[in-house]
């Protein structure tokens, strides 16, 4: 089941030429501009976060401030849902501003990592999750198994971890935390497969509306990466 609410008929995208004819052209073109947005989102969030370590300022406000971050991700989800349900609706200017918005908010809600985990831990956490994502999201988009019939388990799958790390709130258990992460890189390699192939059927939306799903398919991934990221670095990495 796509998480998708909506299936654009096939068209040509506005930003394809006339001479690019062939499905495979068209998904070419379609994800180029989904990982261009999602690798520019990564940027500004790296960005945010080293901004976050340059400030005092900031990090009285972010890091050491209770309240805040719990309002930062708040907005975050508020961001998706909003994004998820006008989805239709949006053009490609404010789904590009919701995405360019998320990307800056996560990187003042990541910036606490670089002040509990030593920086080496948190590259090789990135280099592996960079590999891990690049090899689900190409098997993705070739394979020739439908692997729609994933979604459900997925979703179900990311709900409970969620709920368990509510508990572990409380609870603050190492082992329930390691199982929790290792579940989570199972969840979310399987997840960039599953997000990939459902977007190969927005590859063929013409002109803006186009623009729209790929910017928003780019958002998708994107969060999809950074729990990925999150996940192997709470199993693998040294705290300072």
């Amino acid at each position: 089941m796509s998480q998708f609410p909506y299936r654009p008929e096939p068209q040509q995208p506005g930003w394809i030429s006339a001479s690019t004819e062939s499905t495979l052209e068209r998904e070419r073109a379609f994800f180029r501009t989904v990982y261009t947005w999602m690798f520019g989102g990564l940027a500004l969030t790296a960005l945010a976060s080293l901004v976050v370590v340059q400030s005092p300022a900031l990090q009285q406000l972010v890091v050491y401030n209770r309240i805040i971050p719990i309002i930062l991700m708040v907005a975050e989800i508020g961001l998706v849902f909003y994004a998820s349900a006008r989805l239709t609706k949006l053009s490609p200017g404010a789904t590009a501003a919701i995405f360019i918005v998320y990307s800056l908010l996560t990187g003042l809600t990541l910036s606490v990592i670089l002040f509990v985990y030593q920086m080496p831990s948190i590259v090789m956490a990135f280099a592996t999750a960079s590999a891990m994502f690049g090899g689900m999201s190409i098997y993705g988009r070739v394979t020739k198994r439908d692997i729609s019939g994933w979604g459900s388990f997925l979703i179900m799958g990311v709900i409970g971890i969620i709920v368990a790390s509510l508990i572990n709130l409380f609870l603050k258990s190492g082992p329930l935390d390691m199982a929790i992460a290792s579940i989570g890189v199972f969840l979310f390699a399987g997840l960039t497969a599953y997000k990939t192939q459902s977007l190969k059927q927005f590859a063929h939306a013409g002109g803006p509306q186009g623009q729209t799903f790929a910017i928003y398919g780019a958002l998708s991934l994107y969060i999809t990466f950074i729990n990925l990221f999150l996940s192997i670095l709470r199993l693998m990495g040294n705290r300072r």
